[in-house]
Parts: C-alpha cells; sequence; structure tokens
C-alpha cells in the first residue's frame, strides 16, 4: 500500500523528499504539524517507514532512577510545579550521603543510570554538583551518572565565577557520563520570556550544550510543548537541534515532552492552555523522525506525560524508544501528571510486544544489554 496515495499534493512532495534522504525545511515542518485526515495518516505512515529504516523494529528502555536531590528553587519558572521555597512545608533537600544511598539501591534494583536533577537552591553552593558527582562515583563506580541540566551547569558557573566549559570537563573528570538537555523548553526568546523570563536564553542552552559536546559529554535534546507555543516554535526548535548535531554529534536521542498544566502558574493566570492534544503529541513523534532521525537515530517517548497507551501510538508514529523505568520521578508528577512513577521491565517488555515489536533493554548511551528471545 502507497502511504502517499491519496495525500494532498503539497504534503506529499515534503513527504516525498524525507523518504528521499533529503532535509526539509521549517516551513515545511509546520505543513506536516498543521496536517489532518489522509495527509496526517501519511505522516505516520512515513515517519514509521524512516523509523523501520533508520533504526529497524526494536524498540530500547533504560533501568535508571531519578535523584530530584532538591525541589528548593527560587527562580519563578512559571511552567513548573516542582520548585518551593526553602520555608514551605513541601520543600526538601537531600543530603549528599542521601543521594548516594539512592543510587546504590538503584544499582541493587538493576538500574545502569541514576538522572540527577534539582532545583537551583542557594543554600548548597555552586560545587554541589562536583560533590554529589565525586560521591556517587565513588560508591557506585559503573552507574552511569546522567546529571545536571545547562541551567544548573550556567547556575554553577555563575556563582563560582568559572567558565561552563571548565565545570563541564571537571564533572566529567571526577565521573559524569552525559547531561540531560532540559531546560530547552522551546528555543525561543519571546517563548522563553513567558516561560522563565529568559533565565536561561536560548543562546545559553546552545552553549552549554555545545562546550558538553566539545568535552566529550553526551546529551539528551528536548522540547516542551503544548503551552504558550504553536507549529513555527516547534519548527524552529527542531531546525536548531538539528543544526547543532550537525556541528557536534553529541546528542543521543530527542525527547518531545508535553506540557503538564494542572498545577502551574503559567495555566493558573490564564496564560497556557491544557498541554498538547493526543494528535499534536503523535505529530510531534513523528515530525521529529522526518527531520532528525537522519541526525539524530533515536526518538523517545514520554510515558509519564503521555501514558502508555498514547506512548505507543507514537512508537507506531517514528519513535524507537520507551525511555526509562524512572523510579520516583517527581518533577512531572508535582505538576499533575497522572500515569505513575515507575515501569518496571516487564510492563515495557509487554507493552513492547503487544505492538509486534522487539524489545530490548539499553544503557544510557544505547548499548543494548538484553534482547529478549521472541
Amino acid at each position: 500500500m502507497n502511504p502517499l496515495k491519496n495525500v494532498s499534493a503539497p504534503v506529499g512532495r515534503i513527504l516525498e523528499k524525507a523518504l528521499a534522504g533529503d532535509d526539509i525545511s521549517p516551513a515545511e515542518a509546520v505543513t506536516l504539524f498543521e496536517t489532518h485526515g489522509a495527509d496526517f495518516l501519511a505522516l505516520i505512515a512515513a515517519a514509521d517507514a524512516l523509523r523501520q529504516e533508520q533504526v529497524g523494529d526494536v524498540i530500547t528502555y533504560v533501568q535508571v532512577r531519578n535523584i530530584n536531590f532538591t525541589n528548593v528553587c527560587y527562580t519563578g519558572c512559571k511552567f513548573c510545579a516542582f520548585a518551593r521555597y526553602d520555608d514551605e512545608p513541601e520543600a526538601y533537600t537531600f543530603t549528599i550521603e542521601e543521594v548516594v544511598q539512592q543510587a546504590v539501591e538503584a544499582r541493587e534494583l538493576g538500574c545502569t543510570e541514576v538522572c540527577i536533577q534539582g532545583g537551583l537552591n542557594p543554600k548548597l553552593g555552586g560545587d554541589i554538583y562536583l560533590k554529589i558527582v565525586r560521591a556517587i562515583h565513588a560508591a557506585v563506580p559503573d552507574m552511569h551518572i546522567h546529571a545536571f541540566s545547562p541551567f544548573e551547569i550556567q547556575y554553577a558557573s555563575r556563582i563560582l565565577r568559572r567558565p561552563a566549559a571548565d565545570i563541564l570537563r571537571e564533572l566529567k573528570d571526577a565521573g559524569l557520563g552525559s547531561i540531560p538537555g532540559t531546560a530547552a523548553e522551546i528555543l525561543d526568546t519571546d517563548v522563553r520570556r513567558m516561560l522563565t523570563k529568559n533565565k536561561l536564553s536560548a543562546e545559553a542552552w546552545e552553549d552549554i550544550i555545545k562546550a558538553a559536546h566539545r568535552a566529550g559529554i553526551p546529551s539528551t535534546a528536548t522540547i516542551m510543548y503544548g503551552h504558550v507555543d504553536s507549529p513555527r516554535h516547534w519548527a524552529h526548535h527542531l531546525d536548531t537541534i538539528r543544526r547543532i548535531q550537525r556541528e557536534t554529534g553529541g546528542f543521543t536521542e530527542f525527547v518531545p515532552l508535553g506540557f503538564i498544566h494542572q498545577n502551574t502558574q503559567l495555566y493558573a493566570e490564564g496564560l497556557a492552555r491544557t498541554g498538547p492534544t493526543g494528535l499534536e503529541s503523535i505529530k510531534m513523534h513523528a515530525v521529529s523522525r522526518v527531520m532528525l532521525g537522519r541526525d539524530i537515530r533515536n526518538v523517545q517517548v514520554s510515558w509519564v506525560k503521555m501514558g502508555a497507551g498514547l506512548a505507543q501510538m507514537c512508537l507506531n508514529a517514528g519513535a524507537n524508544d520507551f525511555g526509562g523505568t524512572l523510579i520516583e520521578e517527581r518533577i512531572s508528577r508535582m505538576a499533575g501528571a497522572t500515569n505513575g512513577q515507575y515501569m518496571p521491565p516487564e510492563e515495557f517488555e509487554r507493552l513492547i510486544l503487544d505492538m509486534g515489536r522487539i524489545p530490548a533493554e539499553r544503557n544510557t548511551l544505547y548499548n543494548l544489554k538484553r534482547v529478549p528471545v521472541v
């Protein structure tokens, strides 16, 4: 069956370009984001065909424990429901010993990675990140430490009055394996001013990501969509990610993150909508594959944001990675996500087999640990 048989001429031309291995422009990506009906179905089919060609039929997942070591933060990002002032009842900060204990427990539970992020707690000082990495690496030397967003690196750089590149090199020498490409939100100045008062500019995010890649520290790339943004912002963001990847080659995966609205100031003030629709989430993963797949092979779903059912649909529309077990995920949950904090490997494998695909456990850098016999 020809997936482009009933497609409109403009969308057909764009998808033919993508299937032939040619770049699509941001303007063409906007056209794909606005598809409906037969054009939408053709987008899904083309993205899935590219996924099969680029990465095959394996769907990967990773065993990881999230350690959000503090929620104390005074930045005031309107999309965030995680942060608390130090004197609020829900405020918490783990000691380094408690962080290490969680990492040790993660290894005992079978995790190969700990993902560490936290609020910008002024009482912890700029060297807290180095202290955490050193302590975990000493206690669990074979654990991959995936930690600290560009926002946190910028914060340490400013407090310590040292270049971000120096901070990153020191963290790597101490045992840091990779960094999350979060705090990207939408790489557009106007949008970022509404979300974060532009505390971390798009240019600063890009500079720190490039510095990490130059230091030999890979990262994820993310987008947070479904709030005050539109398809033109999404297309520009994807184009920026593609450009960076072609310069550095340092992104391991692209992760679309739908906005969770329920408990956020942004939504309470009437500035944001109620997150992306299901169709928008499917389109986001499909267009990500079409636009980025030749440069970033792995497109990940966030089952915490979307739920398992919609995640499965996105895995049939260009995505190939189911994400992580995420023991004790806190950030999405505090924003109002209701899809749980933990998914065991057995459930990942059940959901993947249900799709007729091949489940495989991976590590952070996408080396396969185990491919079950099907």
